[in-house]
């Protein structure tokens, strides 16, 4: 870990590409869902590159986790050895939710869910294409309750087309409501391959408004802990374990179409064509060299506690304060000196992108 002494094991992603229709925001990966032998693939991947470690999450990410059978979860989560305490997460979207399959999860052994809301407005959730509404989306956390799921996360999205401010101050406000043990938040950005960036929308949000809708998120969100750039949690023990390992730069396996993996210091990304991956799962991975410093700053920076320039000093052989003097220099008003290092203030969390490069 970046702050800490690295944690033993590795975490797991497993990537599910399918989905009933794309959201119109979305550029992620996806397939109509139908069964063409994926699990059976996933399975031949995982066997033939897993090295046994321990793990400590299993998260399923998609597309649409939700779409797939019980023993679909069954036959993955069985080809790994799992530490004791693992978490593990399964995202799923309300209109493919039941009661059947939340017990099916929660007999299997799953510990959290990460429901994609996205918004508590019927008109919005309609133009940007979701097959849920308001109603559908406060169900299934309360079926989830009734399973007995106790750390359930929800996704929210800011700046969506026709959104306000006041839409979106709402829109919290439901989700406090809800008293879910974590929020994650998101700021729209339309990117090649949605189908918004094809049709862009007239009734975007601008990057001032996006900004004042982040602003609203950290006065309304207070009751929770502001842990990381985009997430936030009720208690230390409802933090996303395993996205803080991607920014902890825990090793990770990626498996599946498009999925990511980070081992030995090397990324790597699956090919993005599921034709491809279904008859040759087992392709070999093309590692790419990175940057572990440039990395630990990036990341460390998107969590609200900063980095420890100690543990880059000592890790890496520098002297952090020296070398990027002139940066903290610049940015004086956005990095804020901390106990142990430096952290984004407000205001540069709302330049991260800007500030960060500087460190690149």
């Amino acid at each position: 870990m970046i702050n800490e002494k690295p944690v033993s094991g590795v975490n797991v992603y497993i990537h599910i590409p399918f989905c009933k229709r794309k959201c119109r925001y979305c550029s992620f990966v996806s397939y109509a869902y139908k069964e063409d032998g994926y699990i059976d693939a996933l399975v031949k991947e995982i066997k033939h590159f897993y090295r046994g470690e321990k793990a400590n999450t299993l998260y399923f990410g998609g597309g649409t986790p939700s779409l797939l059978e019980i023993g679909s979860f069954k036959k993955v989560k069985e080809c790994f050895n799992l530490s004791d305490s693992a978490e593990i997460t399964v995202e799923i979207n309300p209109e493919s939710t039941t009661e059947k399959f939340l017990k099916g999860l929660y007999d299997l052994g799953v510990s959290r869910l990460s429901i994609g809301v996205q918004s508590f407005n019927d008109e919005i959730l309609k133009n940007i294409g979701r097959l849920h509404n308001s109603k559908q989306a406060k169900q299934a956390l309360t079926l989830a309750r009734s399973t007995g799921f106790k750390n359930i996360s929800i996704d929210l999205i800011y700046g969506l087309p026709g959104q306000t401010l006041k839409d979106w101050e709402n829109t919290l406000e439901e989700a406090l409501e809800l008293n879910t043990e974590h929020i994650s938040l998101y700021g729209l950005k339309i990117e090649e391959g949605s189908y918004f960036y094809d049709n862009p929308p007239e009734n975007i949000a601008d990057s001032d408004t996006q900004a004042d809708m982040y602003l609203a998120a950290l006065d309304k969100l207070q009751k929770y802990e502001h842990y990381e750039i985009s997430n936030y949690a009720r208690t230390k023990d409802t933090r996303s374990r395993h996205n803080t390992g991607y920014w902890n730069l825990v090793p990770y396996y990626g498996f599946g179409v498009s999925a990511s993996g980070y081992l030995n210091k090397k990324r790597y990304t699956n090919t993005f064509g599921l034709k491809e991956y279904l008859v040759n799962p087992c392709a070999e991975k093309l590692y790419e060299e990175t940057n572990p410093l440039e990395e630990e700053i990036f990341l460390g920076f998107r969590r609200t506690k900063g980095i420890d320039i100690r543990y880059i000093n000592k890790e890496y052989g520098i002297d952090f304060e020296k070398q990027y003097k002139k940066t903290l220099e610049k940015y004086r008003e956005h990095i804020i000196k901390t106990k142990n290092g430096y952290r984004l203030s407000v205001e540069g969390i709302l330049l991260s992108n800007i500030v960060l490069s500087d460190f690149l």
